[in-house]
This record gives structure tokens, C-alpha cells and sequence, in this order.
């Protein structure tokens, strides 16, 4: 669950602005449950850009699609996708100038394949942005055991053929950075 108190967690209109996207860029929220981060992303693009809400539940991907609808957010593009399956994201190869990946990581199974799944559907050139969180806290999150480190996040997108750009800042409790498809 993703929580909006400033300075604690993780705050979408501010967080967004650290993936650069620029008008007309086409980007996917990877695992975007709720659409915490729909109207965030859909501004950074503007009308002429596209959002992908990609999530595994498809109730979810339900809601994802009357959330859209009732927002107004006609950039919006509702998708039903497995990251843990080669194939899984029903998006041709190259399709996206980034893709965000928000409090799930720690969530997956088998982590290589999602990231190599994710890397399919990204430009070369494009990004991946990874927030998680960087420990457990006051019940909140992952169990400590399931906690994914900044630096095995690093270490599992650059053996995916990402490059490490930079980290930035996502609240208290969890890490940013962003990798570039090369």
C-alpha cells in the first residue's frame, strides 16, 4: 500500500518529478494497483503522451480503468500483465521511453525475468525507474526479511543490461534510481 504524508513516504507529485518524462513520452506504472501514481504520470506526459496501468489482479486492472474514466485520464491505457513471465507484458518490444516500478520488487518471485520483461518493452535509451522500500517499518511494507536493498536493486537491473544513472530521493523509508536500457 503506497501513503502520501510528506516527508514519510512516497509522494507521487513529488517523486514523478525525478523521472524526467517530457511531453509525449509513453511510459508504464509496472504493478500500479491502485493507480497511486496515474494522475502524476499522465500530467508529466500531457495529452499527447500515453500510461500504461500494467498490474497483475485483474480486478485491479477493473478499477484501474474506472479510476481512469473517472479522473478524465484519457491517456490512460488499462493492461492486464504477468513481469514474472517472459512475454508476460502484452506490449510489443521497444514500446516505452520509461517505465516505473513502484513498492513491488520486493513483492516479485522471480525478479531476473520481470526485470528482463521490463527491459523488452523499453526503448534502448529509455528508463527504468525503481522505488522500494528501504526497510520495514511500524508494520508498513515488507517483512524485514523481504526488504530489497538499494544495492541488490542496482546490482539485479545491471545484470539485466540496464546502466545505473542515479538515485534520488523517495521519502524516508524508501530508495530511487533509475537505469538506462542500453
Amino acid at each position: 500500500m503506497n501513503f502520501a504524508l510528506p516527508g514519510k513516504f512516497v509522494v507521487p507529485e513529488i517523486v514523478s518529478s525525478h523521472f524526467l518524462l517530457s511531453e509525449g513520452d509513453v511510459v508504464a506504472d509496472f504493478g500500479a494497483g491502485s493507480g497511486f501514481f496515474l494522475k502524476a504520470l499522465t500530467s508529466a506526459v500531457g495529452p499527447a503522451g500515453k500510461v500504461y496501468a500494467c498490474e497483475i489482479q485483474k480486478p485491479l486492472v477493473e478499477k484501474l480503468g474506472e479510476y481512469a474514466r473517472l479522473q478524465g485520464l484519457s491517456n490512460v491505457m488499462t493492461l492486464w500483465c504477468d513481469l514474472e513471465e517472459l512475454g508476460g507484458i502484452k506490449m510489443s518490444d521497444n514500446t516505452l521511453d520509461a517505465g516505473i516500478l513502484v513498492n513491488t520488487l520486493f513483492q516479485l518471485q522471480l525478479k531476473e525475468v520481470a526485470v528482463q520483461e521490463m527491459y523488452r518493452v523499453i526503448r534502448p535509451g529509455g528508463i527504468l525507474h525503481i522505488i522500494d522500500w528501504s526497510e520495514s517499518f511500524g508494520g508498513l511494507g515488507p517483512q524485514a526479511s523481504d526488504v530489497i536493498t538499494k544495492e541488490k536493486a542496482i546490482d539485479l537491473v545491471e545484470s539485466q543490461r540496464f546502466a545505473f544513472e542515479r538515485e534520488y530521493p523517495a521519502g524516508e523509508h524508501h530508495y530511487g534510481f533509475s537505469a538506462r536500457k542500453i
